[in-house]
C-alpha cells in the first residue's frame, strides 16, 4: 500500500487541505504508470506543491493541534528510529524478575561507531500492535529492565539514549501489584547517579511519571511537534474543568509544546521535524535526530563520572524556581 493512501486515510484536521492535493498526485501518477504520457515534471511540481502546503500547514500551530501530532498513527516508533539511526542493534529482553515488556524495547547498538544503550516505549501503528505493546505504556518490569540496560552501560562505560513516546506508565492492577510507583522512583534515583552520558529524548507523547522514569538525561531534547507534561489535556481538563472537551483549553495553559518547555528551561533543546511533521518524512526526522544525538553527546564525552552526575543534578534542580512578587 503506498504512503499516500495511507496519508489520505489518516490525515489530521490540520491535513485536510492536503486531501485534493494528494487525490490529484496520485492521478497523476496512475496516468504516468499507464504509460499514456510523460508526467515526471508535473509529478514533481505536484510534489512540491503539497511540501510547500505541508511547511505552511505546520506552522503556529496551537497546543492541541500538537498534541494530534504527537499521537498521529504512523508517528515513527522508538524500534523505527532504531533501524534509521544505530547499526548493530542487538534488542535484550527481560527484567531478570518477572517477565519481558513490550511496551518498552533496549538493546546495545552504534551511533556513528561509538557503542551505545539503547531504549525507549514502543507503541504500535495498528490496533492489534498497539494491544500487543499496550500503546507503550510500560509496566514495571519494562521500567526495571531499563535499569537493568542502563547498569550494563554503566558497567562498560557506554553512552545512553532514551527514546520517550508514553502516555504514561501503565496504571492497571497487576502494574500496581508489582509496585509501578516504587519501579519508577528507583529508576529516578539510579538514573541521578548514572557516571556515563545519558541524553533522553521526547519523540512523540511524554507522559507523566511514565516518561520520566526513562527521562533524567544530561540532556532532553524534543521533536518539534512532540508534547511533554505531568497529565493528557483531557485529563487535565477533567480534573480542572469538570469537562474533557476543554482539553484545548487546559492545552494551552499547561505549557506542553516543545518551545514553551525549551523557554521555561524543562528540555535543553528542539530537534527541527520536516515539512509535515515526522510522520511524513521519518527518514529525514531520523536524520535531524542522529545529528542532535552527536552534537550533544560530543561535549559531555569530555566530563568525569563526578562532573556528569552535577551536571545531571544541577540540570533537575534548577527546574521550578520561582519569585514571590
Amino acid at each position: 500500500m503506498s504512503k499516500d493512501k495511507k496519508e489520505k486515510r489518516n490525515l489530521l484536521a490540520i491535513e485536510k487541505p492536503l486531501e485534493d492535493l494528494y487525490q490529484k498526485l496520485e492521478d497523476l501518477k496512475k496516468l504516468a504508470e499507464a504509460g499514456k504520457m510523460e508526467l515526471t515534471e508535473e509529478v514533481r511540481q505536484m510534489e512540491k506543491r503539497i511540501e510547500a502546503k505541508r511547511k505552511d500547514l505546520f506552522t503556529n500551530l496551537t497546543p492541541i493541534q500538537t498534541v494530534q501530532i504527537a499521537r498521529h498513527l504512523y508517528r515513527p516508533t522508538t524500534l523505527d528510529y532504531i533501524g534509521y539511526i544505530f547499526e548493530d542493534f542487538v534488542e535484550l529482553h527481560g527484567d531478570r524478575n518477572f517477565s519481558d515488556d513490550p511496551a518498552l524495547v533496549s538493546g546495545l547498538a552504534k551511533l556513528a561507531g561509538r557503542s551505545v544503550v539503547v531504549l525507549g516505549q514502543q507503541k504500535g501503528k495498528s490496533t492489534k500492535e498497539n494491544i500487543a505493546r499496550n500503546f507503550g505504556m510500560a509496566n514495571p518490569e519494562g521500567y526495571r529492565k531499563a535499569l537493568r540496560v542502563m547498569r550494563i552501560a554503566e558497567r562498560y562505560g557506554r553512552p545512553i539514549i532514551s527514546f520517550i513516546d508514553t502516555p504514561g506508565a501503565y496504571c492497571g492492577i497487576g502494574a500496581e501489584e508489582r509496585g509501578q510507583a516504587e519501579a519508577i522512583a528507583k529508576n529516578l534515583r539510579e538514573m541521578a547517579e548514572l557516571t556515563v552520558p545519558f541524553i533522553s529524548i521526547v519523540t512523540g507523547e511524554g507522559g507523566s511519571g511514565g516518561a520520566l522514569g526513562i527521562g533524567m538525561g544530561n540532556r532532553v531534547l524534543m521533536l518539534e511537534f512532540a508534547i511533554y507534561s505531568v497529565i493528557s489535556p483531557e485529563g487535565c481538563a477533567s480534573i480542572l474543568f469538570r469537562d474533557a472537551k476543554r482539553a484545548n483549553d487546559a492545552a494551552v495553559a499547561m505549557k506542553i509544546t516543545a518551545k514553551d518547555l525549551l523557554e521555561l528551561g524543562i528540555i535543553d533543546d528542539i530537534i527541527k521535524e520536516p515539512a509535515g511533521a515526522a510522520h511524513n518524512n521519518p527518514e529525514q526526522a531520523a536524520v535531524n535526530i542522529k545529528n542532535a544525538l552527536i552534537n550533544n553527546l560530543e561535549p559531555l564525552l569530555t566530563l568525569s563520572h563526578r562532573e556528569l552526575i552535577a551536571d545531571r543534578y544541577n540540570k533537575f534542580r534548577k527546574m521550578g524556581i520561582f519569585e514571590e512578587g
